[in-house]
């Protein structure tokens, strides 16, 4: 902002620049390239403002903001007017360039390596300047990695939970995707079989090797130059085997590059998901089967599992795609951690989750009253749990099992609200529980009980790692990527 009046400055018409001002570096080129096109040498620009032509270079460099005053005289002179100085646009490419490698110069980057400033001339390609600025940008970019928060993570996973609240979490782009794979390799119903998504790989370019030396922080590793996807020979019994290989594909399909940071992460990784399920649940035939699951009012979640053979949780997560957008029931669904630990949650029926500051639910603690908690409690592992839970944003009735990770065990919900819990199996339970979350008196322990233990007690969380992290932790969090170089170098094929 040019400002009228400014006290303890080094001249009368001239001032230090800083962040907050107007940008002095634009304005200075701005005033350069007028002068340049009228004619004009420094020094007879200089001579017309009777200003000294040191004055005049460090206002041309963006060292020093002229006053406004000082700017009055100086338009006048190049036969301008103040606003079109002002303009917050680089007056060519070039010197758009000039002012994005003079900026870094200035900035934390330059200051943090020791690097030396340099005169940016005219002698100088865009070439040149383009590698300077590109190198100091993506030094930048790991400053910023490396220094971001939990909270800054936590917000992305807020922000990401609204988009797809307001989409219902259902995304037909991503539906034609999968439509489109499975027509290209002949699925005419039924189950996806393995041999069916290996023919997706190749269909696509790719072959699947499966090795025993995986680097242990990852589930495959893609090589793209060579269009190869590795796996791990030993399979875990808890995951379906067909869900490395459909994600590693998901993401060739969507085009996704590097992350440029964890928000980018973190979608990247709900499309890819997304369309592994939309894959191995195609759209039409889920849709097709649970219609007639609700016209029979019956919809369960272990039929929709056993009719495509998928694992529960992905049955779960499938039927939130489709639930509001193809059959008008509004969902909530929960994967919580036996330790009561949050680990994802969607929802767009009124329920509410606990969440921190920044809206975050993630890593926050479930009410103990309901069915995703209470479900740990109950002894039959092999029939699904259903609860209705009175709160305070209304009734909501829950079914819930219990799944194995090597994290521990964790239950996986699926809920609706009253009036629609008709179309659902299992609304005729009597289990029945109440929550007054996020009133503090719900889950707190009774006063005497606490009166005993709470200054004797000093548990170790046995919340899942992945939880306690400090997000984010490279590219790509969780993974080695130096380990993945390593892996890719050994088995790269050999000319």
């Amino acid at each position: 902002m040019i400002t009228a009046d400014r006290s303890a400055t080094p001249s009368p018409d001239l001032a230090e620049s800083s962040a907050d001002e107007v940008d002095a570096l634009t304005l200075g080129r701005r005033i350069r390239d007028r002068r340049a096109a009228r004619g004009m040498t420094l020094g007879e620009l200089a001579a017309a403002i009777d200003r000294a032509p040191s004055q005049v270079s460090a206002i041309e460099n963006g060292k020093r903001e002229p006053r406004l005053s000082m700017l009055r005289t100086i338009a006048l002179a190049l036969g301008t007017s103040v606003d079109e100085l002002l303009r917050a646009d680089a007056p060519s490419e070039r010197a758009a360039l000039e002012i994005a490698v003079e900026r870094a110069q200035r900035g934390p980057v330059f200051a943090a390596l020791g690097l030396p400033s340099f005169r940016v001339a005219k002698s100088m390609n865009d070439q040149t300047l383009q590698t300077i600025l590109s190198l100091h940008n993506e030094i930048d970019r790991l400053h910023r990695e490396r220094a971001a928060t939990p909270e800054e993570a936590r917000r992305a996973n807020a922000q990401l939970r609204a988009e797809m609240r307001a989409r219902d979490n259902f995304y037909p782009e991503l539906e034609a995707k999968a439509a489109e794979l499975l027509e290209a390799v002949g699925h005419t119903g039924g189950p996806v079989s393995h041999q069916l998504v290996a023919d997706m790989a190749s269909h696509l370019g790719y072959s699947l090797h499966y090795v025993g030396d995986l680097p242990h922080s990852t589930r495959s590793v893609t090589d793209k130059r060579n269009g190869r996807i590795y796996l791990p020979t030993q399979q875990s019994p808890s995951r379906d085997s067909r869900s490395p290989i459909l994600q590693a594909l998901a993401s060739h399909l969507l085009g996704h590059e590097e992350p440029a940071g964890y928000a980018d992460f973190l979608r990247q990784r709900i499309e890819t998901n997304y369309l592994t399920a939309a894959i191995l649940l195609p759209e039409q035939a889920a849709v097709r089967f649970l219609t007639e699951a609700k016209n029979l009012r019956r919809i369960s979640m272990e039929e929709l599992r056993d009719a495509f053979a998928v694992s529960y949780e992905t049955a779960a997560h499938r039927f939130t795609n489709l639930a509001t957008a193809r059959l008008g029931i509004p969902v909530h669904f929960t994967k919580v951690h036996e330790s009561g630990t949050i680990i994802k949650a969607y929802e767009n029926d009124r329920v509410r989750f606990p969440s921190d500051a920044l809206g975050a639910i993630e890593g926050t603690t479930m009410c103990r009253n309901w069915t995703a908690r209470t479900v740990f409690d109950v002894e039959d592992r092999f029939s699904p749990w259903y609860q209705y839970t009175d709160t305070p944003s209304g009734t909501f009735w829950c079914t819930s099992r219990i799944e194995k990770a090597k994290e521990g065990e964790y239950s996986v919900s699926v809920g609706v609200p009253f009036e629609h819990v008709k179309w659902f199996r299992g609304r005729e339970t009597p289990h029945r529980a109440v929550s007054r979350c996020p009133d503090p008196a719900c889950c707190q322990a009774p006063t005497g009980l606490a009166d005993r233990w709470a200054d004797a007690s000093w548990p170790a969380a046995r919340t899942p790692t992945s939880l306690l992290a400090a997000l984010p932790t490279g590219t790509f969090p969780g993974v080695d990527q130096t380990e993945v170089y390593q892996f890719l170098e050994a088995h790269a094929p050999r000319d």
